[in-house]
């Protein structure tokens, strides 16, 4: 049994509207029950648009349901999760002491989890001043990190798109990419209308600018551009270290495509830029650092990680001490196999690649000792966006496979994929 194009849209369109009303009867946190109306909603309504054969409105309903009234009514009213109040207090810390983090934290809502370069997101509101109470909407709104957040990913994805179709300003190369309305790029609205982007951007955003500077620099990286791929990388290094196997995914398909001289180039721009933008911080804070972003995370500080969704590697750190080690220990055999995997297979499109640095991230949440279904999220975007843009002459080419047309006499070219490179056998005449 097929299903038509418009049932497999109006079911995924379905399917996460049943995602999104599972917030409101099981979350306990009102943004995310606010989230969950208010994109079911919006699912709803795209399910019903498109099953009429409406696709754009039904991509205009789900970005409203599920991005622009939730995003813009928390913002307003200074609901969010508390990340967003932690990436804004260490941008005023930074303004008002240069320091980023508090000295010997007591609660949990006093630690900063992320690297210096997450600060400068929440220097709006340290700039705007107030607190995102009492404030006018325009304070609100321009000072709110989650904006700046949803900045960087979107401006990022602008790049990224320019860095792989080359300056060209064709947006189709080698034929459509499988969007709603069947043009390259327009699975990208999809994809932030999706619980993927649009519950993180709405509740929080923090995971946003990650995910914008990796796919940054894999599509730098994938067109052989090592500056620009090293710079995001440095930037994404500058806020999280989970976006470590980035680096080594970039640095690979650098290193596939055009050889080891960019690869290291890449390599180097990277270290020297996350040196320069995390080097003062950890000499002026070097233990709150160290406490905050590290032990922190993976619960081995003496305030207990929030993050504790059942997930392999926090059941097994809920045993002990060794189920702690044993979770560390296969944590980093999996980043071993996936290093591994690189130097056997190195990746060389941005599809693979994106699908390789996934593959690492999937294995790093589910592994940590401490983690959250949320981060899943990361991988999945990754891997959804690769397939959003299309590269010239990588993602899809023709083969040398020719037949004499009866009519003409001239030879006429049949396409085949071949999993992203160029075929390398001869032509054959048929």
């Amino acid at each position: 049994m097929t299903f038509s194009r418009t049932a497999r849209w109006a079911t995924g369109w379905l399917l996460a509207a049943a995602w999104a009303l599972s917030f409101p009867l099981f979350s306990s946190l009102a943004p995310h029950r606010l989230w969950g109306w208010c994109a079911a909603a919006g699912y709803l309504g795209a399910a019903v648009a498109t099953a009429l054969g409406r696709r754009r409105a039904a991509l205009a309903a789900a970005l409203l349901g599920a991005v622009a009234v939730p995003l813009l009514w928390l913002v307003l009213t200074g609901q969010g999760q508390s990340e967003v109040t932690v990436i804004e207090r260490s941008g005023r810390l930074l303004l008002e002491s240069g320091r980023l983090y508090v000295d010997r934290p007591a609660h949990v809502e006093e630690y900063t989890p992320y690297l210096p370069g997450m600060a400068l997101l929440g220097i709006p509101r340290a700039l705007l001043g107030g607190d995102g109470g009492g404030d006018g909407w325009v304070v609100r709104l321009l000072g709110d990190a989650r904006i700046w957040c949803a900045a960087v990913l979107f401006g990022c994805l602008g790049a990224a798109r320019r860095l792989l179709v080359g300056g060209t300003g064709r947006g189709r190369v080698g034929g459509p990419t499988g969007g709603p309305t069947g043009g390259p790029g327009r699975l990208l609205p999809v994809l932030v209308a999706s619980p993927v982007v649009a519950l993180p951007l709405s509740v929080s955003g923090v995971d946003l600018p990650l995910a914008g500077l990796c796919c940054l620099a894999l599509a730098g990286a994938a067109a052989g551009r090592p500056g620009p791929a090293g710079a995001a990388l440095a930037g994404a290094c500058a806020l999280k270290w989970t976006a470590l196997p980035a680096v080594a995914v970039a640095v690979a398909l650098l290193a596939a495509r055009r050889g080891g001289r960019p690869a290291v180039r890449c390599a180097l721009v990277a270290a020297g830029g996350t040196a320069l933008l995390v080097l003062p911080a950890a000499l002026l804070q070097p233990t709150e650092l160290w406490r905050q972003v590290f032990a922190f995370p993976t619960g081995r500080a003496e305030v207990p990680t929030p993050a504790s969704s059942p997930l392999p590697g926090h059941l097994l750190a809920e045993l002990g001490p060794w189920g702690w080690y044993l979770a560390v220990g296969l944590l980093l055999a999996g980043g071993l196999a996936v290093a591994l995997s690189l130097l056997a297979r190195p990746p060389r499109t941005v599809s693979a690649a994106a699908d390789r640095l996934a593959l690492g991230l999937t294995l790093a949440f589910l592994l940590a000792p401490a983690g959250r279904f949320g981060y899943l999220a990361l991988p999945v975007l990754l891997s959804v966006w690769a397939r959003s843009v299309t590269l010239p002459g990588v993602s899809r080419v023709v083969t040398g496979s020719f037949r004499l047309r009866p009519s003409d006499g001239r030879p006429r070219v049949r396409n085949e994929r071949s999993g992203g490179h160029f075929a390398r056998r001869p032509p054959r005449i048929e």
